[in-house]
């Protein structure tokens, strides 16, 4: 059976004071939460912050980075690397459609990042969908296999088998307020998330990996996703930096 994941992106909001707020406040609401993995993922200047203040004993709350570069080290101003982030948190998001379309990231490039970060032995939440110019042109399915495939291309199967997360994002559902519907994002996880992955890497480990939506989940909506045979959980954006709104969706899903 696969567990839940809620995952917080908090994209180029909070710096460390209001972050750190933030985190502890998510931390007290959801202090004795089972059965559901949380990830939290910060702006860079903000994760420094948040590492220092876990505690020392194992957190049900782990970290995660909003992005990261391809290579290890090198000249690449203004970059972090998989290997600077290892101290500092478990999580790394990769291919968000922000960074798609806003930076021009290739599947090409998705895919040495993703090389980078399971390399470092970080865990990669790979994200995939379509804009509304490809939905509207019944493209999603071709859209989203080719992203997919593209960013896993030569990865073995052993690799990312425990660690790769997919999550889906419809483009033209994140900020809008207008979610897709619970069953048509339960269709692209399944026959198509997990079609591509099961023709990659065999029907047993396209069952183990995660498939999470994003794209305007609320509290008010999160149930009926989480309802959905292959939908494992959700990649939250704006929901998640109201700490009453993320901890009503983590517990939506234990």
């Amino acid at each position: 059976m696969r567990t839940p994941l809620i995952a917080a992106n908090w994209k180029m909001n909070l710096g460390p004071e209001g972050g750190l707020a933030l985190y502890r406040e998510v931390r007290r609401r959801l202090q004795g939460v089972r059965g559901v993995e949380i990830v939290l993922c910060p702006p860079f200047v903000t994760l420094p912050a948040l590492a220092a203040a876990r505690p020392a004993t194992r957190s049900n709350i782990a970290l995660g980075a909003q992005d990261c570069h391809w290579a290890s080290h090198g000249a690449y101003t203004g970059d972090v690397s998989a290997p600077m982030l290892r101290p500092l948190c478990e999580w790394v998001i990769i291919g968000h459609s922000e960074r798609r379309e806003g930076h021009g990231e290739s599947d090409a490039l998705i895919h040495k990042k993703l090389h980078a970060v399971l390399d470092a032995g970080l865990r990669p939440i790979l994200c995939v969908g379509e804009g509304r110019a490809a939905r509207e042109a019944g493209e999603t399915a071709s859209v989203i296999r080719g992203q997919l495939l593209d960013g896993l291309a030569d990865l073995p199967a052993a690799q990312v088998r425990e660690p790769l997360v997919v999550a889906y994002e419809p483009i033209w559902a994140i900020g809008s307020g207008q979610a897709a519907s619970a069953v048509e994002a339960n269709r692209v996880a399944g026959i198509i998330v997990r079609a591509a992955l099961s023709d990659h890497y065999g029907e047993q480990i396209a069952a183990q990996v995660r498939v999470l939506y994003g794209g305007s989940v609320t509290p008010a909506n999160i149930a009926d996703f989480l309802r959905q045979p292959d939908i494992d959980g959700a990649l939250v954006g704006g929901a998640s930096l109201d700490a009453a709104s993320f901890a009503a969706l983590v517990k939506a899903a234990q």
